[in-house]
């Protein structure tokens, strides 16, 4: 079913059920039409046993009485239909002493209605006569002559056949006609659907001779109302296609960009450490130094790039922003060793929706950060709390802190503050990290009462996750 056509769909829809009524309805109808033709038909039965009462005779009285029958068989023939049909009858006393007729018809036995039908002591009932189905009328006729009075029971028979005809004309004129009528719906359902697909259709030739870099929204003034919901996630989509490729044509342009001037530099120090312009030991420190420099630049590119592939799949967990940032302070620990910072953790649990890689990301890029602008022996603190609803990370340090020209561009890839030392990759990552998460970022300097600069404050708020 799910690689059907909609066509085909609507016509399932719509022609099963109404096939499934026609069948019930023509069922109903069959019935309708055999019981209004029994209704019919039962008024000639009761002309016949009355016009079979009117020619008995009768000679003494009540049970002393003795009916005589002067019906000839012709007189039935009258009555029979189109030679389809057949009739039988029966005279009877009320005792079931036969008197003229076909002995073989079973003698009545029942009871009057307590309501007949008709203006006379009549029943009607369903029987079988020489195997066949018989439709039988009794009439209980009272005789009377001036020699005489008593009571006859008249019993009429006549086969079916009459009756289920005219019930299946009725049938077939009425079947006909619902056929008709399932054509006319099946044609109708096809014409409208054609027409209704059209603005499909045409917006599948559009989307399909577009440039194979097209990304563009898609346009399509003419096109349903039900349509809109697609049109916009098709467009929704393309967006996010449109920002991935501009991400990668931007990362492998910068990537081209950033690792050309590395590479060259380690190649004029490989060839000069060949003619022995320097040391050996000087040599290789550069060279070492050259490619330290090249491993963070490319392991920073990387991790640009992952942010922007988690941006494109958001199925973020809760997690402890305090305890990815401990894990990330105890992998810099030998950093903070090494400069014999004064280092303090000031943490509580604070959960927050994300990944846990860009938490960790994010707080050692701004920990990597304050080490190397830190003095030696310098104070460095971090703090995680939970503040007003939001996830608090705080990274306070005792460095320079930045230049007002330097704030304007500081979250610009590339843009470090320390050339030599830096890539420019780091805050670049946080923001995007932040950007990703719904949070703010902010570095302000800390001043003392005489305007010096004491340190850098990084603060990070993110959006706090329920418990």
């Amino acid at each position: 079913m799910s690689r059907t056509s909609l066509r085909f769909r609507l016509l399932l829809g719509l022609l099963v059920p109404l096939t499934l009524f026609i069948v019930l309805n023509s069922i109903s109808v069959y019935r309708q039409a055999l019981a209004a033709a029994t209704t019919a038909y039962d008024r000639t039965l009761l002309a016949s046993a009355k016009t079979i009462g009117e020619q008995l005779d009768v000679q003494g009285y009540d049970d002393l009485a003795e009916l005589r029958a002067t019906v000839p068989f012709s007189a039935l023939e009258a009555f029979e239909a189109d030679n389809q049909s057949r009739m039988y009858y029966r005279v009877s006393r009320r005792d079931g002493e036969m008197i003229s007729g076909f002995a073989e018809l079973p003698f009545w036995r029942g009871q009057l209605p307590a309501r007949p039908p008709y203006a006379a002591l009549v029943d009607f009932y369903d029987d079988r006569f020489r195997n066949l189905p018989v439709r039988v009328a009794v009439l209980l006729q009272p005789v009377a002559s001036e020699r005489g009075r008593g009571m006859a029971v008249v019993q009429v028979a006549e086969t079916l056949e009459l009756r289920e005809s005219l019930a299946r004309r009725l049938l077939q004129d009425m079947l006909w006609r619902q056929l008709l009528l399932l054509a006319v719906v099946a044609a109708a359902t096809v014409f409208v659907v054609q027409r209704a697909t059209r603005p499909v259709r045409a917006l599948g030739q559009a989307i399909q001779a577009r440039a194979a870099d097209d990304l563009s929204p898609i346009q399509a003034p003419d096109a349903p109302r039900e349509l809109a919901p697609l049109l916009d996630a098709m467009t929704d989509v393309m967006g996010r296609l449109q920002r991935l490729l501009d991400h990668q044509k931007r990362f492998v342009r910068d990537a081209a960009h950033q690792l050309r001037t590395p590479l060259a530099v380690l190649k004029t120090q490989v060839q000069s450490a060949r003619r022995g312009d320097a040391p050996a030991p000087q040599a290789l420190a550069e060279i070492g130094a050259t490619v330290e420099r090249a491993t963070v630049l490319a392991n920073q590119m990387l991790s640009l790039a992952k942010v922007e592939q988690l941006r494109q799949r958001p199925e973020f967990e809760r997690i402890d922003l305090a305890e990815a940032v401990r894990d990330v302070a105890l992998d810099v620990s030998p950093l903070l060793a090494d400069k014999d910072l004064d280092f303090a953790l000031e943490v509580e649990p604070t959960l927050v929706r994300a990944h846990r890689w860009m938490l960790q990301e994010l707080t050692r890029n701004l920990l990597h950060n304050a080490i190397r602008l830190s003095p030696p022996g310098a104070a460095l603190l971090v703090q995680v709390r939970p503040q007003a609803g939001s996830a608090l990370l705080r990274v306070v340090d005792g460095g320079p802190g930045i230049s007002a020209e330097l704030r304007q561009r500081l979250f610009t890839p590339f843009a470090a503050g320390d050339v030599a030392r830096g890539s420019g990759l780091g805050l670049a990552i946080c923001r995007e990290i932040v950007q990703t998460l719904d949070g703010e970022i902010a570095l302000d300097n800390r001043l003392a009462a005489d305007g010096q600069v004491l340190g850098l404050d990084a603060v990070v708020r993110l959006p706090q996750a329920a418990a």
